[in-house]
């Protein structure tokens, strides 16, 4: 495993981490609570010991398995924990966004308890709220920080334009953005961005809701309420045109001894500006898989055919933006 150091926390950060949305069921089509579990425990036992979590992952049970296998973990291996803020919900599932200093309060004790830990390590603000300004939400942030609640603050879902208005409040150590050889567009302004600047990133859904597992064919179908069913890569056409170019990419990964899934997450490691991978995992054996990831690297020659093989068979590129919560 390939590690970094990410101001100002004060271990070493693995460059795969373990993603927990899937665990916490919601819009995923449930998950098993024990098998969540031992999934944690191993990743961290086995070198992957960044966590990645937020409350609206199952609306808090995320974070409360997180929790649960921490306490089992114990003191054996070093964790570093990142969660989120700034998503409410009511009673019938309705989300809306609030990064509001008032909310902040409520959701880091409500996090804190749920992970069962004194201090988070690095604390996120989910999605822009544009009826928050964002140098107030980063000015609530550093003062949770002062307090010795948190000690590192990130956004995820930023532009930079955002950020630079964020970092107006106070201080900003990592961006969270979606990023998979499917979903580029940061590659144009947000990783340039993040790397001039001295940022940090932790790309999300690197295996694009699983369709770079190549696990999937034209008549694969989902559950009812997963996150699939909504997103138009899934659809018609468009879901033979990405399975066409996931066909084309196999014999690739194959050169490098490596399944698709590591190949497309040593694919993202690679690129300018990338510093940590979020791999979402349900089962000790898929994140078992992530360990493959680092440690080697593509070729230009490769580097060249992927973005050839993705021209050729994907003419419309379908970006992540359906999973955006509706603004207030």
């Amino acid at each position: 495993m390939e590690y970094i150091q990410l101001d100002p926390i004060d271990k070493k950060v693995s460059r795969i981490g373990l993603g927990t949305w899937v665990m916490g069921g919601w819009m995923w089509g449930g998950a098993d609570e024990k098998e969540a579990i031992q999934t944690i425990i191993k990743a961290i036992e086995w070198g992957i010991n960044l966590i990645d979590t937020a409350p609206i992952y199952g609306f808090g049970r995320a974070e409360e398995i997180v929790g649960k296998a921490l306490k089992l973990v114990g003191n054996s291996f070093p964790f570093v924990i990142a969660t989120k803020f700034g998503l409410e919900w009511n009673e019938r599932g309705e989300i809306r966004r609030n990064s509001s200093p008032a909310r902040i309060r409520q959701e880091i004790e409500a996090s804190l308890s749920r992970l069962g830990l004194p201090v988070i390590d690095l604390y996120q603000v989910h999605w822009p709220d544009a009826q928050v300004p964002f140098e107030e939400t980063a000015y609530a942030l550093l003062k949770l920080k002062e307090e010795g609640k948190i000690r590192a603050i990130g956004v995820s879902n930023f532009s930079p334009n955002q950020v630079e208005l964020f970092r107006k409040g106070g201080p900003l150590h990592t961006l969270q953005p979606p990023y998979n050889l499917f979903e580029r567009a940061i590659e144009k302004d947000l990783l340039p961005y993040c790397l001039q600047q001295g940022i940090a990133t932790l790309t999300y859904g690197v295996l694009c809701r699983g369709l770079l597992t190549g696990k999937f064919h034209p008549h694969t179908t989902f559950p009812e309420g997963d996150l699939r069913n909504y997103d138009p890569k899934f659809q018609g056409e468009n879901f033979r045109c990405y399975l066409q170019a996931v066909e084309k990419l196999k014999p690739i990964a194959a050169k490098y001894g490596k399944s698709l899934a590591q190949f497309a997450a040593g694919w993202a490691l690679g690129q300018p500006g990338v510093s940590i991978v979020l791999w979402g995992a349900r089962r000790p054996t898929q994140i078992k898989e992530a360990l493959g990831s680092t440690g080697w690297h593509l070729n230009k020659e490769d580097l060249d055919q992927i973005d050839t093989i993705l021209a050729q068979t994907i003419p419309r590129p379908i970006g992540p933006e359906f999973m955006a919560p509706l603004e207030n």
